[in-house]
C-alpha cells in the first residue's frame, strides 16, 4: 500500500508518516520499482498503535519507548499519565473558575477586568494580610465575584481573614446563600462549619430558608449553628434543635438564650415551657440534662414556666429542686 492510500485509510497525513519514519517510529517494509514507499499490513498496524498511544497523551519519544523497550511497563506509564492528566485538569479548572469569575463580575473595560484578576490572585495568596485586604476591598467599585468569595471563605482557616470574607459576602448580593448551602454538603467537617457560619451572617429570606434546611443536617455542629441563627431571627423552627442542644450539653447556654429570645409573646413562651417540661419528664433524660433544662426555664417568661418551676421545686433530684427554688425566688423579686 502506497503512502497516499495509507494516509487516506489511517487519517494520518503523508507528511506525518514521513515524520514518523524520520524518527524511526515506523518504516515502510518495501519500495516499489519506482522507489515509492510501500507499507505492509504490519506497518499499518504499527501506525494505528502509534496513534492509539498518542491519543493517551504520550509524546512521540514516549511512544517509541513504549513500542520498543521491553522494560517499559504499561502500569508505570499509565500511572504517570494519570498524574499528569490530573495536574492538567486542576490547572484548567482553576483557569475556568477564574474566567467565570471575571465574566460574572461584568467588567466594563480592561481596567476593571485587570482589577478583578488582581483581587482574585490576592484571595489565593499565601499571605493572610493580602487575603484580608482583598476581602475588604471587595466592596469597592469593582467587587469580587460572589463565587470567588464563597470559595475563599470555605478554604480560609485564619479567623481574621474569614471574618473579612464573611463581611464581604454579606454585601455581595444574591447567590451567596445557595453556594454556601452547597458547602454545607461537603464531606469535610471544617468546610461545613465555615459554610454554615458564613450563612448565619447573611441577611435575607433566602439565607433563612437555607438555615431551615440545615436543621435536618446529620452534622450536629451544622444543626446547632443553624438553630442559634434562626433563634436570633425569631424563627420557631429552631426550637426542637435548641432543646436537643441543651439536653446534649452542646452550646447549651447559647441555646437557652436563643429560646429566651424566641419567647417574645405569651403563647410562644408557654409552648416553649411545655416542651422544656416534656423533655424533663422523659425517662431518657439524665440528671445533668434535667439540670440544664431547669436552668433554661429561667429565661422563659409567663405563668407556664413559673408553674413548671414550682413543681420542680419538689423534684426528687435535689440539684433540680434547688435550682428551681432559686429561680422562683428570682422571679418573685421586683
Amino acid at each position: 500500500m502506497l503512502i497516499g492510500e495509507v494516509a487516506r485509510r489511517s487519517g494520518v497525513s503523508a507528511r506525518m508518516l514521513r515524520h514518523y519514519e524520520s524518527l524511526g517510529l515506523v518504516s515502510p517494509s518495501g519500495r516499489t520499482g519506482s522507489g515509492y514507499r510501500e507499507y505492509a499490513p504490519q506497518d499499518i498496524r504499527r501506525i494505528f498503535h502509534i496513534e492509539s498511544l498518542r491519543a493517551l497523551g504520550l509524546s512521540l519519544r514516549e511512544v517509541k519507548r513504549a513500542l520498543e523497550d521491553g522494560d517499559f511497563t504499561p502500569s508505570a506509564l499509565v500511572e504517570d499519565l494519570i498524574r499528569r492528566t490530573r495536574t492538567r485538569i486542576e490547572a484548567e479548572t482553576e483557569l475556568l473558575t477564574r474566567l467565570r469569575g471575571i465574566h460574572a463580575a461584568g467588567p466594563a473595560d480592561w481596567e476593571d477586568a485587570l482589577q478583578i484578576v488582581t483581587l482574585l490572585q490576592a484571595l489565593g495568596s499565601t499571605s493572610a494580610d493580602a487575603r484580608q485586604r482583598a476581602a475588604l476591598s471587595s466592596a469597592d467599585d469593582v467587587p469580587v465575584p460572589v463565587e470567588a468569595l464563597v470559595e475563599a471563605v470555605l478554604a480560609e482557616s485564619d479567623p481574621h481573614v474569614a471574618g473579612a470574607l464573611r463581611w464581604a459576602l454579606a454585601r455581595s448580593g444574591e447567590g451567596a446563600p445557595a453556594l454556601l448551602a452547597a458547602g454545607i454538603g461537603s464531606p469535610v467537617a471544617a468546610v461545613r462549619e465555615r459554610a454554615v457560619r458564613s450563612l448565619t451572617e447573611l441577611p435575607g429570606d433566602q439565607a433563612t430558608a437555607e438555615l431551615r434546611e440545615a436543621l435536618a443536617h446529620p452534622d450536629p455542629v451544622v444543626r446547632g449553628q443553624a438553630a442559634l441563627a434562626l433563634g436570633t431571627r425569631g424563627d420557631a423552627d429552631a426550637v426542637p434543635t435548641l432543646l436537643d442542644m441543651i439536653v446534649a450539653g452542646r452550646n447549651d447556654t447559647d441555646a437557652a438564650d436563643a429560646l429566651s429570645l424566641l419567647a417574645g409573646d405569651t403563647a410562644t413562651a408557654d409552648r416553649i415551657a411545655a416542651r422544656l417540661v416534656d423533655r424533663l419528664a422523659r425517662d431518657t433524660t439524665g440528671a445533668p440534662a434535667r439540670g440544664r433544662l431547669t436552668q433554661a426555664l429561667a429565661g422563659i417568661p409567663g405563668t407556664a414556666a413559673s408553674h413548671a418551676l414550682t413543681e420542680l421545686a419538689d423534684d426528687a433530684d435535689r440539684a433540680v429542686a434547688l435550682t428551681a427554688t432559686y429561680l422562683l425566688r428570682l422571679r418573685d423579686e421586683p
